[in-house]
């Protein structure tokens, strides 16, 4: 019976890309592999999202928008590691796709060990310095006494579960690798829910709980993680998936530890600069008031959703083109990228449709006293949505060939030379943004809102612009036949 109902469940699903196809807009084998591989992250990805809009919206509901704005800020600090991890887990995704595309599955998997002892050597200084300095980091951003001691007990909290995010990462971009995204899907459909369930207990203190609010949602989602590292280990301990995680033996090798640095440090950088980038962004946003700063949160929480499926699609292209640079077809894997690009676009811009329709009620359902603001940021984001579905579906398939530098220049230019400058002329001429000694930055025009919105939206084409022009160029091929990890030997 459930066997049943997961046949029909999936000929429903591939309707969509069987429609495309039907309309001359995708090619229908490549177009469903890739919608295949993509479903399992985009659910993942869609049900993380809920997460982190349950978050903010159940710690608005208990504590109003100070608390929404702490939570904001702590979670930028979170975005730290984060970024590292998914610069490593890219590295991971690219060299286990490309052994297992040219057969060297032993390789495949000790690949995955050595990218557990690379996380190891990076999470825990950082839990570690973090729990130090939490408070100083969020005293940087605000003056706010009450969000700084929220911020501040957030991060502390969540930032104990790094080690364990950083592993479930890897694992399951390792399977992904393999093109297994379905059983990273089922860990998730465990633990997300479980995630949710335990910060409501602990953010409004249902049963026998406390009410801890802000430090409830950090709680809930630590143990969650945890739990998920767990789930993880065992599937690659059991030996019964494609890849396993081998524990004896050598434990290091320089030429594979290289390969995954190689490719993952331009990620984890383009991921960094992004997340540095905010810190500025985010000291605008105080100076225009803590409402702008939780209307912000929340609108770009909303759209997540709309820009989730990237997430799922970006796998699937790293896959693709990472499996057919390894089995030595450079022709099939720029098809793969083109293809997985053009149902990720549409998959997205769909979305996004529905998600600005419904703004207004979507605002009012976070109990935001500021509405019309909500809506506004909600609207603007939805704008930024195709050039966000590009950026990321290109980066994939760069990616997954081991050329990962050009979207880490796409990310300088789009953070630091067009969204920073622009976003500073938001602030009331004469107020001070920074001060190092002698020096001051005062850059305002008091453009207000007006240059917020414009430097979000310009960054996302920006990106897009860079990463698309790089698979365009066919770069990438010859990055990964240099490399002489898992590349074969296929003609341009």
């Amino acid at each position: 019976m459930l066997d049943d109902a997961k046949r029909r469940a999936r000929a429903v699903a591939f309707l969509f890309p069987a429609a495309l196809a039907r309309l001359g807009l995708l090619d229908r084998e490549k177009g469903e592999e890739a919608f295949d591989l993509a479903v399992p992250v985009m659910v993942t990805g869609g049900m993380r999202t809920l997460l982190r809009v349950a978050d903010f919206f159940m710690v608005g509901q208990a504590m109003g928008s100070t608390a929404v704005a702490a939570l904001e800020l702590g979670f930028q600090y979170f975005f730290v590691p984060f970024g590292i991890s998914l610069g490593l887990t890219s590295g991971t995704i690219s060299v286990v796709s490309r052994f297992e595309g040219a057969d060297e599955h032993e390789k495949a998997n000790f690949a995955i060990k050595q990218s557990l002892w690379i996380a190891l050597l990076l999470a825990v200084p950082i839990t570690a310095a973090t729990w130090v300095y939490a408070d100083g980091m969020i005293a940087l951003l605000t003056d706010d006494p009450r969000t700084i001691e929220l911020g501040a007990l957030y991060l502390r909290i969540i930032m104990l579960s790094v080690t364990f995010r950083f592993w479930s990462m890897i694992a399951a971009r390792a399977l992904a690798g393999v093109g297994d995204t379905r059983t990273p899907m089922y860990i998730r459909l465990l633990t997300l829910p479980t995630n949710i369930g335990l910060n409501a207990v602990l953010i409004f203190g249902l049963g026998p709980f406390p009410t801890l609010g802000v430090a409830g949602a950090a709680w809930g989602t630590a143990i969650a993680n945890t739990l998920a590292a767990v789930l993880f280990t065992g599937v690659l301990l059991s030996g019964r998936f494609s890849v396993r995680l081998p524990l004896g033996g050598k434990q290091w090798d320089w030429s594979i530890a290289t390969e995954i640095v190689r490719v993952g440090l331009p990620l984890a950088g383009t991921r960094l600069a992004r997340t540095f980038g905010r810190f500025p962004f985010l000291v605008v946003l105080t100076t225009l008031g803590t409402p702008v700063v939780a209307a912000y949160a929340i609108g770009r929480r909303v759209m997540l959703l709309a820009l989730m499926p990237a997430w799922g699609y970006s796998t699937a292209s790293s896959t693709l083109v990472g499996q057919s640079i390894g089995a030595g077809n450079d022709e099939e894997a720029d098809a793969y990228g083109w293809q997985t690009l053009r149902i990720a676009l549409i998959t997205q811009l769909l979305i996004a449709v529905v998600l600005v329709a419904a703004a207004r009620p979507l605002a009012v359902a976070f109990g935001t006293e500021h509405v019309d603001l909500t809506v506004t940021f909600i609207r603007v984001f939805g704008l930024g949505v195709a050039g966000f579905s590009v950026s990321r579906t290109m980066r994939g398939g760069l990616r997954g060939a081991g050329d990962t530098r050009w979207p880490f220049y796409g990310t300088i230019v789009g953070s630091y030379l067009f969204k920073l400058p622009i976003a500073f002329l938001a602030v009331a001429p004469g107020v001070t943004l920074f001060s190092v000694g002698p020096w001051t930055l005062a850059p305002g025009l008091g453009l207000g809102l007006t240059a917020v919105y414009v430097s979000i939206v310009g960054d996302m084409y920006v990106r897009a612009a860079v990463n698309v022009f790089r698979f365009w160029t066919g770069e990438w091929k010859r990055i990964a036949r240099e490399s002489d990890v898992g590349a074969g030997t296929g003609a341009d």
